[in-house]
């Protein structure tokens, strides 16, 4: 994972940022007694009992639209766009979030190998250069051309061990083909191997779309089929054995895992249940692979009930908080973390940045 800050960049080449503004007043103390803001600051400090805590949001966007124009992506937000860092870092700032960790949502997962390697190449330095500039605020996810997986692990090689990376991002699926794909297991290696961080963020399941399921009002095709993509990659990669065969793997998933958490112990019924009917069955049983340090889940699920519902299932030291910058869906995760009850201070420190700060080697 990579450090870095706010260089004024052109659309023509350097980190371009795409989404809404998310600026909220911060609360000046949570119901738990945990200060958090000094009255009349610009940037919140967040304190959990007396101590000064260093949070990380493991879960932002970005872009770079030098590599975007490899294959002439559009960009998703051109209206949006901005040439420097000071609406989100004053946003970071309002929120009491101390390091962002971006990742860039994959476009490239049908390009040819040759664009996609200069593509990936672009992105990738792009990203160490502008992380840089800034190692307090900012690290970043490596890219990789999972398409290509003997590609994709040459390229997170070089990622971590030439350019400093401590985590790569990948989508929910490459181009319609799941992650525990076996075509995908040189990918798998190399990330167990560079002990990197996986953050996994959807893709959507466009191959829903035209049924239409997913049409109609309330934005379902994001509101559903992106938490329904991570529960998708997230079950075959325990149940076709994946997760088995690289015990060393660390993948964060985006959204709080999706709706697997929320109703996990029914992949530990079918066992039972069907146990003719599930094939190859993994080592454990799919609840284990929630909690015994494989993956890890971001604090996207908008309630403190919610966020205890998913520590129940998992346990605190598998929660760091994720923001979705800039897509506005909640700027309160750290009052989320700070309001839930029931977590000792170690546990509310290790959700606000410490297991990310591990993870990534933020020091």
């Amino acid at each position: 994972m990579l450090t870095g800050t706010t260089p004024a960049t052109s659309p023509q080449g350097g980190l371009v940022f795409t989404g809404c503004a998310m600026l909220s007043a911060a609360a000046e103390t949570s119901s738990h007694g945990h200060g958090h803001a000094h009255a009349g600051s610009r940037r919140r400090e967040v304190v959990v009992n007396g101590k000064r805590v260093k949070t990380v949001d493991v879960h932002a966007h970005c872009c770079v639209p030098a590599a975007m124009a490899v294959i002439k992506s559009p960009l998703e937000a051109p209206g949006l766009l901005m040439d420097d860092t000071s609406t989100r870092i004053a946003a970071m700032d309002a929120q009491g979030i101390d390091v962002e960790a971006l990742s860039i949502n994959p476009y490239w997962y049908r390009a040819g190998r040759d664009a996609a390697s200069e593509l990936i190449s672009i992105q990738n330095e792009t990203l160490v250069e502008f992380c840089a500039a800034n190692p307090d605020r900012f690290v970043a996810y490596a890219t990789a051309a999972l398409q290509h997986p003997d590609l994709a692990a040459e390229q997170v090689e070089h990622a971590v061990k030439k350019l400093g990376f401590r985590g790569v991002s990948v989508g929910g699926s490459v181009d319609g083909e799941e992650l525990a794909n076996p075509k995908f297991h040189p990918f798998w290696k190399k990330c167990e191997e560079l002990d990197v961080l996986v953050f996994m963020h959807p893709t959507g399941t466009r191959e829903l779309e035209p049924s239409g399921r997913l049409g109609g009002s309330g934005l379902l095709t994001n509101t559903i089929g992106n938490p329904l993509e991570t529960t998708l990659a997230l079950s075959h990669l325990i149940f076709e054995g994946t997760l088995d065969r690289f015990p060393g793997l660390k993948i964060c998933a985006a959204h709080g895992g999706g709706f697997l958490p929320s109703y996990a112990n029914r992949s530990d019924a079918v066992i039972r249940t069907f146990p003719n009917r599930v094939g190859p069955l993994p080592k454990k049983n799919p609840t284990a692979y929630l909690k015994d340090g494989q993956l890890f889940f971001d604090t996207i699920v908008f309630t403190p009930e919610a966020l205890r519902h998913l520590i129940a299932e998992t346990g605190a030291g598998q929660i760091m908080i994720g923001t979705d910058y800039p897509f506005p869906w909640t700027s309160t995760e750290v009052d989320l973390v700070l309001n839930t009850p029931g977590l000792s201070d170690d546990e509310r420190i290790a959700i606000l940045g410490g297991t990310a700060a591990r993870l990534l080697g933020i020091s």
